[in-house]
């Protein structure tokens, strides 16, 4: 019976997903959801708070690959430089294959404002996650929310130029192009 096929978050993420482009996030219910593959409410509600989570699903896992990237920086590596590292790290979390499903999520969230606002948040969150990260290896502030927040800020544009149609790009060398124009750009401000 499907309610016990491993993989059921996983399932009822990729028929939220479908649904939700399908007929828009507002129409489609927790309930719908679940019918979708064979499942009660019920245990939509145990895989997920509510339908906005299966949206943000992974959220976790992404600040852990951040973090990972600061933790495995060079001791002696700058305030951007361990940033960079993140960013690096962060990348192996968006392979290609994983695009579609980024494009279709992306686009769900587009029409909506409060899961706009919810993207907003998340990337905030991501932000202090790494300004903590940064202090806790020392680095005083405000390098360290400048940091932060400019290699969130590259990894906010990374993603989407990642998600446009014409784009061939692994994210990893967009996060390596991005990294070098915006060097580019402090050096320019320090002339």
């Amino acid at each position: 019976m499907a309610r016990w096929e491993p993989g059921t978050a996983d399932r009822l993420q990729k028929a939220a997903l479908e649904l939700f482009a399908a007929q828009g996030f507002e129409q489609t219910t927790a309930t719908q959801i679940a019918q979708a593959v064979g499942l009660t409410e019920r245990t939509f509600f145990r895989h997920f708070e509510d339908k906005r989570e299966v949206l943000f699903r992974g959220q976790d896992a992404l600040v852990a690959k951040f973090l990972d990237g600061v933790h495995g920086a060079p001791a002696d590596a700058s305030p951007l430089a361990i940033a960079a590292c993140a960013l690096h790290s962060a990348a192996e979390f968006f392979p290609d294959e994983r695009r579609p499903h980024s494009r279709m999520r992306q686009s769900v969230i587009d029409q909506n404002p409060a899961l706009q606002e919810r993207e907003r948040n998340k990337l905030a969150d991501l932000a202090a996650a790494l300004a903590g990260a940064l202090r806790e290896r020392g680095v005083d502030e405000p390098a360290a929310t400048l940091a932060a927040h400019s290699g969130v800020t590259v990894f906010g544009i990374a993603f989407s130029q990642w998600l446009h149609e014409s784009e061939q790009r692994s994210f990893a060398d967009i996060c390596i192009g991005l990294l070098r124009e915006f060097r580019a750009l402090m050096t320019d401000a320090e002339a």
